[in-house]
């Protein structure tokens, strides 16, 4: 397999540029650690004897400049760390020569990667955790996003994305699937009702979680957090197209697996609330799928463009990861979209209805 020189070199220099952006006493017991390659938005280089782990973004996936990307980072970490099942956040390396996109330094989780389904009753814990959290004033929410119609905002973002659907050459079949199932939710987005608005993760894929030896789940990458509707996450967590992403998590659910796993997070939710919620997670389900699989749609068009030179915003171009980790997301990527696959997972949702 050919090596990509230009991630390489990249992360050859990680090393240098956080020494030089760091304050010195900050290193504590030795250099930087460069960590595996492992995501598209971020490196991560562990900073022995301290505790805590470096992310400089490799991009803004939310196409924010550079400080606008720190500081809503920030924010996910400061919000859902209250939760006690996430990160702390420590220090926010502002852009500089060394680190054009900056970085943060967070906590470092000990633990070990998710296995499924047997980690989710706690992955479903997390996220209840942090579902539970106060929602600040309207006023008090930036920088994260809070639309103010969370259905409707998330229609806008699938259309976007799928404006990539005629130049990523997607099946003719797959592409029916995908446009009836955009159609069941944008009629659902005509009725009045929405669910209820909560902090979440929005990218709750089990691959996200470390397992802490007390059996604690903590979702370790936090990038685009919001004030939207809690169910996306339990999709995120349990759908095809994330339980297959990462290898290390890799796993098939069950449909009555899969409903386990939202039936173990409504017992976590009060009393009270756990009617509305539960007929959210089958609607939500659907939108996040098609967030993600018009997201893969948009992926495999940008992923062949030259890496941006201003280093600036959203940035999807494969030089700026290693050789496997592109080959990962692509192989990935053409799973998903198969007319096949994308069939089975459209006819799953009549199927989970009947069992949640």
């Amino acid at each position: 397999m050919a090596v990509n020189r230009t991630a390489m070199t990249r992360r050859d220099g990680l090393k240098h540029s956080l020494v030089q952006a760091l304050e010195p006493a900050s290193i504590a017991t030795g250099p930087p650690e460069l960590m595996p390659d492992t995501g598209l938005a971020h490196d991560h280089l562990r900073l022995p004897g301290t505790g805590w782990i470096a992310r400089l973004p490799k991009q803004s996936q939310m196409n924010l400049k550079p400080d606008e990307n720190l500081a809503y980072q920030a924010a996910c970490f400061s919000r859902a760390s209250a939760s006690g099942h996430a990160p702390r956040l420590h220090a926010v390396l502002s852009p500089s020569g060394p680190l054009p996109r900056g970085g943060l330094v967070v906590e470092e989780i000990e633990g070990r990667t998710a296995n499924l389904p047997g980690d989710l009753p706690a992955i479903m814990e997390a996220l209840a955790a942090i579902h539970a959290l106060p929602v600040p004033e309207a006023s008090e929410r930036a920088p994260l996003l809070s639309p103010a119609d969370p259905l409707k905002g998330l229609l806008n973002e699938i259309g976007a994305q799928a404006e990539y659907l005629e130049a990523a050459r997607i099946s003719p079949r797959t592409r029916a699937v995908l446009e009836e199932n955009i159609a069941i939710l944008q009629e659902l987005a005509v009725a009045t009702a929405r669910p209820p608005r909560r902090l979440i993760s929005f990218d709750a894929h089990p691959g996200n979680f470390l397992i802490d030896k007390s059996g604690r789940a903590v979702l370790v990458d936090l990038e685009k957090a919001r004030y939207s509707a809690p169910p996306l996450d339990l999709a995120h967590a349990t759908l095809y197209t994330s339980t297959t992403w990462d290898v290390a998590t890799h796993a098939v659910l069950t449909p009555e697996q899969t409903a386990a796993a939202c039936g173990h997070w409504l017992t976590c939710l009060p009393a009270p609330e756990r009617e509305a919620a539960r007929l959210w997670i089958l609607p939500m389900r659907r939108a996040m799928w098609l967030w993600s699989m018009t997201w893969c749609a948009k992926w495999r068009v940008l992923s062949g463009r030259e890496a941006e030179a201003s280093l600036k915003g959203e940035d999807w171009a494969a030089d700026n990861s290693e050789e496997n980790l592109v080959a990962h997301v692509k192989d990935r990527v053409d799973h998903y979209l198969d007319p096949e696959i994308a069939t089975r997972i459209g006819n799953e949702f009549n199927h989970l209805a009947n069992l949640i």
